[in-house]
């Protein structure tokens, strides 16, 4: 089939059964909408089209530059298609997690500002939001600039609606079971509406990451609250998936089904999963249950090198913060903010700050270090760095993985701590931070 340019490849992909061989389950029919054939690789192609495509002309016509606070796909998508179109564009974001996402970015002509930020989800409180760092550049120079504005802008799931859910029912018909990942939250938002008015009986769940865990693309239990186009109403549940399980579910789309999906695309399968498997028996009749696959899994190399050695044939650690089992709480030590003002003119006890460079030249404890998250896990998987002599606190944005290494370090018979609600805890008691300069550097 001949197309006239690359942006008509998107939308229309595939929807593909699984074998039940594979899944298990006896009454269940369960398809993958394959995302992953858009043409730049994810869901996010249909987002970023359907945020710009009404507005092109006029975004030439003014000679602005677009802007959105993406740390991923949405900025990828939106790069090509402005540079398609002779637009320059630029993301803003403060979570940049994954390095092989920053090298992609670079590759298809974004221009990314990486600001020092204290949350992992837009945070209405934080000066140093991404998202209230471009309304500030809006106020200032509103001609300069067109904000897509993906958390907010409801054209993104409306282009869900109007594509993504209408292909499920074209091709499907009826749909009793979807499953959708929470990030922004529009794509399954959008395709929940669709297929909700198609049938009234539809069963929702969203899918997200566990307390303090980490998969790219979606939220975890920390940030779930109500911000921008998220719909709580809409779903019925809300499914939590550990790192781990969607790695493995993941590696079992890739290698049983030839369905190269990334890590939330793993998760989404995983959750589902989960749920499906404890209804299974219950019914009486066969069923269909659609899920998402969202994206491709070569972005993620480092990702899933980290936390899945063994899938490259490396040694798997022993203990890292990425194995840690339940048993292994009774190692925590946490202190309270208050409690930890004594420990700043302590110079006896050592104050480890794990976030960015940016974020602590933005606001630190006074005496602390700053030693990058990865860096300090790479320091603490290879050896131990300190004596049992040494008392350490360690900071990061929420307090949940400066816990996990203080049980790392601790169950090694060293004597870490961590703070307990971070850094955000410290600033929500105005408790002071130190700040250092470009200039003083």
């Amino acid at each position: 089939m001949l197309y006239k340019n690359t942006i008509d490849l998107i939308g229309n992909t595939p929807l593909v059964e699984i074998d039940a061989k594979i899944h298990g389950l006896k009454n269940i029919n369960i398809y993958a909408k394959l995302e992953i054939y858009n043409p730049f690789g994810s869901v996010k192609d249909r987002t970023a089209y359907g945020l710009l495509k009404n507005h092109i002309e006029e975004i030439k016509q003014n000679k602005q530059v677009v802007l959105e606070s993406s740390s991923g796909n949405t900025a990828k998508a939106l790069s090509i298609l402005c540079g398609i179109h002779d637009i320059p564009f630029k993301t803003i974001t403060n979570r940049i997690r994954v390095s092989e996402t920053r090298d992609i970015l670079k590759v298809v002509g974004a221009t990314i500002e990486e600001l020092p930020g204290l949350s992992e989800c837009p945070d209405p409180t934080d000066p140093n939001d991404p998202i209230k760092y471009i309304e500030r550049l809006m106020v200032k120079d509103p001609n300069k600039y067109f904000h897509t504005s993906q958390y907010t802008n409801l054209d993104n799931p409306l282009m869900h609606y109007n594509t993504t859910g209408k292909e499920i029912w074209d091709d499907l018909g009826k749909v009793d079971y979807f499953f959708g990942t929470l990030g922004t939250t529009g794509s399954s938002r959008g395709i929940v509406e669709y297929l909700l008015e198609k049938n009234s009986h539809l069963k929702k769940m969203g899918i997200i990451a566990s307390k303090g865990d980490d998969i790219p693309g979606i939220r975890n239990l920390d940030e779930m609250y109500e911000v921008g186009i998220f719909e709580k109403k809409l779903y019925d549940d809300i499914v939590t998936v550990n790192a781990m399980d969607a790695l493995d579910a993941m590696d079992s789309l890739i290698k049983k089904c030839g369905i190269l999906g990334g890590p939330t695309s793993g998760a989404c399968y995983q959750g589902m999963m989960q749920y499906l498997k404890k209804i299974d028996a219950t019914l009486n009749k066969k069923v269909n249950a659609v899920f998402v696959v969202c994206d491709r899994f070569e972005g993620y190399i480092s990702y899933i090198k980290k936390r899945k050695p063994e899938i490259f044939n490396n040694d798997v650690k022993k203990e890292s913060i990425w194995n840690l089992k339940e048993e292994d709480q009774n190692y925590a030590k946490e202190i309270d903010s208050k409690d930890a003002i004594h420990w700043i003119e302590d110079r006896q006890s050592l104050i480890i700050d794990l976030r960015g460079n940016l974020a602590y030249r933005n606001g630190h404890l006074k005496n602390s270090i700053n030693i990058l998250e990865h860096c300090f896990e790479d320091l603490t998987d290879n050896t131990i760095p300190f004596t049992p002599n040494n008392k350490i606190l360690l900071i990061c944005p929420t307090g949940l993985k400066s816990k996990k290494f203080s049980i790392l370090l601790n169950k090694r018979g060293l004597d870490v701590y961590s703070l307990k609600g971070g850094i955000i805890e410290w600033r929500n008691q105005n408790y002071p931070l130190e700040r250092i300069n470009i200039a003083e550097s």
